[in-house]
């Protein structure tokens, strides 16, 4: 099945040149089914990029899916056009009402702020505590998974002495969990943050589970309320270039970035990125929609309680 998209959302002919099963609203009306709702509250400073990454790995299900875009209305991104916001994007306020089988939050680019800086946090925490009763899953990426952890379990972040930076290599503390299903012993997950959430805080709180990490990244992926929160703190949805962008774009700065570890072909940055992590994020997401939103959606969307 593909997803059904807004018209000319401009991931749609992005992915259509990567051979992605996309339709829009016009066709998708065509089909008797009912698609999952899903909804993302992007906070990426670069929307359209986050949109198309996002897509591209939540197209690669037999399930139809009918995609929202959320913005919060206290704050105005600077690195989008107004028209897309406007185009794509609805307040937080107008949906409210909604009910949704999905909800995927994306990380922002206040990590080195307390949360209670943060100049949209209320409406952050008004949204985080809506997705509880109106979303079956929600899926919490990087920022989005420390906020999470952080206002529904009082779990702390602290900040890195150097930049987490790089392509990691991850284990499974439950193997045999639903969302692993697929997955190999070992997986790669792209990560770029200056904070980070310790096992020994997860371990504290008995309605947590922490399901994967990594001896050099730390806590990669912990559950709560038996599948209806996921928090990530990885970015599993990365296109292979996105490290390289974010690296040249901070050494054109004049940053003291590190180079990204374990990315670059024998560690040169003049050569392409070794991509090891595609398999993985395909089957991460796909799971999640399968047995955590899917399976366990009510047919009624309305019941969601």
């Amino acid at each position: 099945m593909p997803l059904n998209l807004p018209d000319k959302l401009p991931a749609i002919e992005l992915l259509k040149e990567e051979n992605i099963f996309v339709i829009d609203n016009s066709r998708a009306t065509q089909q008797d089914i009912r698609p999952l709702r899903i909804v993302i509250l992007n906070l990426m400073p670069l929307k359209i990029t986050t949109e198309t990454d996002l897509i591209r790995l939540l197209s690669n299900t037999p399930l139809q899916l009918e995609i929202s875009f959320m913005k919060i209305k206290s704050h105005t991104p600077k690195n989008t056009p107004i028209e897309h916001m406007k185009a794509f994007y609805e307040d937080f306020e107008k949906m409210r009402h909604e009910k949704y089988d999905g909800m995927i939050i994306t990380g922002a680019p206040v990590e080195l702020m307390d949360f209670e800086e943060v100049g949209y946090w209320d409406e952050i925490k008004d949204i985080f505590d809506w997705a509880q009763t109106h979303v079956t899953s929600t899926f919490y990426i990087c920022w989005a998974a420390q906020a999470g952890l952080y206002h529904h379990y009082g779990v702390p972040k602290y900040s890195l002495k150097e930049k987490m930076f790089g392509v990691f290599r991850h284990t499974l503390n439950a193997p045999y969990h639903r969302i692993f299903r697929g997955f190999d012993d070992v997986f790669f997950v792209p990560h770029s943050r200056h904070t980070e959430v310790r096992r020994e805080d997860i371990l504290k709180v008995p309605e947590l589970e922490l399901l994967s990490e990594s001896e050099e990244s730390g806590v990669y992926m912990v559950m709560g309320r038996g599948g209806r929160e996921f928090f990530v703190t990885g970015h599993s949805e990365y296109s292979p270039y996105t490290l390289d962008t974010e690296y040249k774009r901070d050494l054109s700065k004049g940053l003291d970035i590190p180079m990204p570890k374990n990315y670059y072909r024998e560690d040169n940055p003049d050569n392409a990125p070794l991509v090891r992590w595609r398999g993985h994020a395909n089957l991460l997401f796909s799971n999640w929609l399968n047995y955590y939103v899917y399976q366990e959606t009510p047919y009624n969307i309305e019941d969601i309680r």
